[in-house]
């Protein structure tokens, strides 16, 4: 649930009220739509085309969508009789048809729509009500502005509240999002990225009910579900490499528990080698979640999800301004979730989550956020399904291989700011904080061995019991420049890190758990024994891990179509970790550049060609025979790709890729107990996405992935060409939703999408078969005015499927069967 361009909706309930008298005298200037001070001299100047025009129904009233060659300057408006008269500055009508348009009585209440030219490069748009001026809300895009229309109050009532403008920052985008952070730490449009990037909006989010990122990526190609450490945490693997933990408005967390949803606006997913901006990373990519910030608007919104297996989740969503001249702004959005599962274990699923934020305006140039985050998460531990040959065990998919009363608890505390100050309309500084703390714990009947001619399974009362913590500072230096006719956008950054983590593993000794008939479960046949009886310690550890980074980056625009983007960045990672047991310490200080560059060439506007190289490193914990830590791993791939835009809200791309990780640790045939650095991972593949709006109330996200990965060197006993685990080579999704745009069904709608993940290695060894599988998901909803009720029905067809192997051939995780879930959400 968020904040939707929904004209009266948002508008009554939240927007300032402006007499309309005074702005008939004088004219209302929207302040809050000034540009980024970055682009305030380029629109003074720059006079930008408007080539469409599009009047869609948009509930009760009207979306009025200006598509430009760029962002659309300041616009003033007026009071003329019965019309809203919004002046926008430098801008000229280009359109198809001619130099003006028309539409009469596009919906009740509102008798014409017209845009026109005016002397001195201004466009007139002018929206004429039938009982008196309408209210409107003007958004800004990148390339254009959206203005969100509902019928006026009237002025004969002599209602000062018939004209209600305001902003909202960025319009609705829907299904194609324009912009994204993650591949170069800027607010850059997609089509000028040369990477793969594919953004998950909050509005797929809310059409597919979706809570955990792990269902969320199901909508990239190439994203699958790797792990999940007893279902317990988010695990993923992108274009065949295991990604390590989910990063948070940049930063990274500590991968501990699923990540949370209800404050996140958008999911950006960058695929490929991303250490030049975020320090050591796996290869494959990064995730980064876009958490929302304060509005200087009032919005209210609730949201209560209930459905199969007990499953129940209120969440809020409060925002505005705190002063009256709105130089502080608050939001805080929170969310309770409880569920039985559709396990057979006796510990349910309790989920608490609080993210207050303040935002200060601190005059004309300098903003300061602040955010706190609270995160408790208490669920069973499970371990899943077993294998059995090269197959899973066929037993009821509610039965449960460890206890009923397994359990995995986390809690996080979260607190961080953002301050950025202007220097002038060209460069500014950007310096961030964020800390993170954890405290995790987790007691479960551990799948050992399973004798699978008898169907006895062996198992171990274990426990983990660990805390983390992650400090992280980030200064950034942003700035705009030209040297002679190519433009720059430079940006230079500072990172530093602090991640310390210590605690036990605990197990009973050896013979003391009961066994499991897995065909004929008895469970409890023991009392569960307390913690000090697991007197097996074969874990008691203190790490930490202090790292540095320096970069640049340099957005190169040599001409209107042709942009470089190139960078380097110098890593200094210092690891220690202490084996409390032994009494003995180890560590290692790494170094490493890593550098990348790309081309985007656009030889049309809505297309761009792009290629890249970029590198990655990760810290590598085999040592050799002479007691040595091993070389950093290394990541390098070499892609090219096109992006276009199909229509104005219908964005497409297309990848190819190829990604080399080298110096993996393996055996050392010469000394077994010591490695050596020579095994290499290799993945090449494509990317294929497509999102947006086919027609006006019709939207898609699409995805098609290949990825042929396998080990290209002998890694630990494995031959060379051995599959990866849990990389499938192949998945597709699509999702598709209609909500019907006018008459007596208008806001009535229908999604239906299928997401399939092809056969995958089970395990390392390659001992067993993932099996491919095909889910088909299906909703239908109504939204009206201020409110929208769903039901989502997800595995519709109640199909069984395994996720993702944990570990080994006893920890697969299932997937749900049949599940519906339905959700009535309100917005103010």
């Amino acid at each position: 649930m968020g904040v939707r361009l929904q004209g009266f909706v948002l508008l009554a309930a939240s927007l300032a009220l402006v007499p309309v008298a005074a702005q008939a005298e004088t004219g209302l200037s929207l302040g809050n739509m000034a540009p980024p001070s970055g682009q305030a001299a380029d629109l003074a100047q720059a006079v930008r085309q408007i080539t469409g025009v599009r009047v869609e129904p948009d509930g009760e009233g009207l979306r009025l969508v200006l598509e430009a060659d760029g962002a659309l300057g300041e616009p003033t408006t007026s009071v003329v009789g019965n019309a809203l008269v919004a002046e926008i500055p430098n801008a000229v009508l280009a359109l198809p048809g001619g130099d003006n348009f028309e539409q009469f009585s596009p919906t009740e209440g509102i008798a014409l729509v017209s845009l026109a030219n005016e002397p001195g490069n201004r466009v007139r748009v002018s929206i004429t009500g039938n009982d008196g001026p309408p209210a409107v809300n003007v958004s800004a895009g990148t390339a254009g502005l959206v203005l969100g229309i509902a019928p006026g109050l009237g002025l004969a009532s002599g209602d000062d509240n018939a004209i209600r403008i305001g902003v909202t920052g960025e319009g609705d985008e829907g299904y194609a999002p324009r912009n994204a952070t993650s591949a170069t730490r800027t607010d850059t449009p997609l089509r000028d990225v040369p990477r793969t990037i594919q953004v998950i909006p909050e509005q797929v989010l809310e059409d597919q009910a979706i809570t955990r990122v792990g269902d969320a990526v199901r909508n990239v190609s190439g994203v699958v579900q790797d792990g999940g450490f007893g279902s317990t945490t988010d695990q993923l693997n992108i274009r065949g490499f295991f990604t390590s933990g989910i990063f948070i408005d940049g930063f990274r967390g500590d991968g501990s528990g699923f990540a949370e949803t209800a404050n996140v606006e958008r999911i950006e997913v960058l695929r490929g080698p991303a250490s030049v901006l975020f320090g050591n990373t796996e290869p494959g990519g990064i995730i980064n979640l876009v958490t929302k910030q304060p509005l200087d608007e009032p919005f209210y919104g609730l949201e209560l999800q209930a459905g199969s297996y007990g499953f129940i989740r209120p969440t809020i969503d409060l925002t505005g301004p705190i002063t009256s001249d709105r130089t502080i702004l608050y939001r805080f959005n929170g969310a309770y979730e409880r569920a039985n599962g559709f396990r057979a274990f006796d510990q349910t699923i309790n989920r608490y989550f609080a993210a207050p934020s303040l935002a200060f305006s601190l005059g004309d140039a300098t903003t300061l956020n602040l955010d706190f985050t609270y995160r408790n998460d208490e669920r069973p531990f499970d371990r899943g399904f077993l294998a059995i040959g090269r197959g899973i065990v066929d037993t009821p998919l509610s039965r449960i291989f460890g206890e009923p009363d397994d359990v995995s608890r986390v809690e996080e505390y979260g607190a961080g700011y953002r301050l950025e100050h202007e220097f002038s309309d060209s460069w500014e500084v950007r310096n961030q904080f964020r800390m993170l703390s954890t405290d995790s714990f987790d007691y479960r009947a551990e799948p050992v061995r399973l004798n699978e001619a008898t169907g006895i399974l062996t198992r171990n009362f274990r426990s983990n019991d660990d805390i983390g913590e992650v400090y992280s500072l980030q200064t950034d230096v942003l700035g705009n420049f030209s040297t002679g006719s190519v433009e720059h956008d430079l940006l230079i950054g500072l990172d530093l890190r602090r991640q310390t983590s210590g605690g036990t593993q605990r197990r009973l000794p050896g013979g003391l758990t009961p066994s499991l008939d897995i065909f004929n479960p008895v469970y409890n046949v023991v009392e569960r024994p307390p913690l000090s009886a697991l007197t097996n310690e074969v874990r008691n550890n203190s790490d930490r891990t202090n790292a540095l980074g320096l970069f640049v980056q340099d957005q190169i625009q040599i001409l209107d179509n042709l942009i470089v983007v190139a960078g380097g960045r110098f890593d200094v990672v210092s690891q220690y970790s202490r084996n409390n047991r032994t009494g003995t310490d180890s560590g290692q200080d790494v170094t490493a550049f890593t550098p990348t560059v790309g081309v985007v060439y656009q030889p049309i506007e809505p297309v761009s060609i792009y290629a890249n190289y970029a590198r990655s490193f990760q810290p590598n914990f085999g040592t050799s025979v002479d007691g040595n830590f091993l070389p950093p791993e290394r990541g390098t791939q070499y892609e090219v790709g096109v992006q276009a835009a199909i229509r104005d809200r219908l964005i497409a791309s297309l990848a190819l890729y190829s990604i080399t990780k080298t110096n993996l640790a393996t055996t050392d045939p010469v000394n077994p107990d010591f490695s050596i650095p020579i095994a290499a991972q290799r993945s090449g593949g494509m990317d294929l996405n497509v999102a947006g709006e086919i027609l006006p109330g019709w939207n898609v996200i699409a995805s098609y992935g290949y990825i042929d990965s396998a080990y290209t060197e002998e890694y630990f006993g494995l031959p060379p060409g051995s599959r990866v685990q849990n990389v499938p080579r192949h998945t597709a999704s699509l999702w598709s939703t209609y909500e019907i745009q006018s008459g007596n069904l208008q806001g009535l709608g229908f999604g239906a999408g299928v997401f399939y993940t092809g056969d995958r290695a089970g395990d390392f060894e390659d001992t067993f078969d993932l099996p491919s599988f095909v889910r088909t998901d299906a909703a239908v909803f109504y939204r009206r005015n201020n409110w929208r009720a769903a039901i989502n029905v997800q595995n519709l067809f109640d199909v069984r499927y395994f996720k993702a192997n944990n570990f080994g051939r006893v920890a697969i995780e299932p997937g749900a069967p049949l599940t519906v879930v339905g959700s009535l959400s309100i917005d103010f």
